[in-house]
């Protein structure tokens, strides 16, 4: 049996379809210019205290003179990895930085999104943004101000030893003994940036379609289950990126927070790589040695951050944790 012919080629017409519309770079500049207008500030940082800085890394490899710079310096390959590899109390700094950081990811971490959650729960509108203020406000004092109050609690004559006296208990010096030392920092992490941190996530939380509660509810289910089976699994793609943010800057301590925390009887426990490179760095002015560290840390930051990458890409493809 013959195929009837195609009615427009048997009349000798060629169909073409139509041609999509390509937006070139330029009408795309036009239709959305005030954006890139907004945007070129952001990208001229980048650039200039990003991207420009990289071309300095080179020192690392070097024996660095101040008055030669950076074309008339030797070069010394990798002699100043290997110093800091052969440092006396280099398995002290790192694997204090490799504890506080754990501790960080594991107790820290998880705090802003159970608080945005709980905020999420909460109807009435004023005292939600009441206790939202009061949950950030500590955010905007520097790491100083946080110290000082934290010593003042803390101190012989604090509120928490002021309590432990009207019970009959001992005073306690806590930022002079090495075992509280990393709790303190984890809980003064918590109450100073764990506010800050919901401000992102209730912002995922906001954008999740109300009608989605709505059949959850007409279906029976009640506040827990439309939490770990509507809100989480919306807001977990947010929850990445945020982990991937901190796990590349894993071996990246807050040094303000560690450094004005720290006392002579803390030390054992508390002397991190940000502190080792202040004293080399900064004191000793041994510049190649420190930008060998910065390398160092920037490898573990990259490695970190492509292995949970992959990690969670395997993650969202297989349909999340819930």
């Amino acid at each position: 049996m013959l195929k009837a012919a195609h009615p427009h080629k048997a009349a000798g017409i060629t169909v073409r379809s139509s041609p999509k519309k390509r937006i070139g770079w330029v009408s795309n500049w036009r239709k959305y210019w005030p954006l890139y207008v907004m945007a070129f500030p952001g990208f001229v940082f980048f650039i200039l205290f990003k991207y420009v800085p990289l071309a300095g890394s080179v020192i690392a490899f070097q024996d660095y003179m101040v008055f030669k710079g950076i074309a008339a310096s030797p070069w010394v390959g990798l002699k100043h990895f290997q110093a800091f590899f052969e440092y006396s109390n280099f398995w002290r700094v790192f694997r204090n930085t490799v504890i506080i950081a754990t501790y960080s990811l594991l107790f820290v971490f998880p705090v802003p999104i159970v608080i945005a959650l709980l905020f999420n729960e909460l109807k009435n509108v004023v005292y939600k943004r009441t206790l939202q203020t009061i949950y950030y406000l500590p955010h905007f004092f520097s790491w100083i101000i946080i110290s000082g109050i934290t010593f003042d609690v803390l101190s012989h004559t604090g509120i928490v030893n002021s309590i432990r006296d009207w019970f009959g208990l001992d005073s306690i010096l806590f930022l002079q003994e090495e075992k509280y030392f990393r709790t303190i920092l984890v809980l003064s992490s918590i109450w100073r940036d764990a506010g800050w941190g919901t401000i992102v996530l209730l912002a995922a939380i906001a954008g999740i379609n109300p009608e989605v509660y709505e059949a959850a509810v007409m279906d029976g289910a009640g506040r827990f289950r439309q939490i770990f089976s509507i809100t989480l699994p919306l807001i977990l793609p947010t929850v990445l990126i945020l982990f991937l943010l901190q796990i590349g800057n894993f071996l990246d301590l807050s040094f303000d927070q560690i450094y004005s925390l720290l006392t002579p009887m803390t030390f054992s426990v508390g002397d991190v790589i940000d502190t080792y490179v202040y004293r080399v760095g900064i004191i000793e002015a041994q510049y190649s040695s420190t930008t060998a560290i910065g390398m160092f840390q920037s490898v573990i930051g990259l490695v970190l951050v492509l292995t949970f990458n992959q990690l969670a890409k395997r993650l969202q493809k297989d349909g999340g944790l819930f």
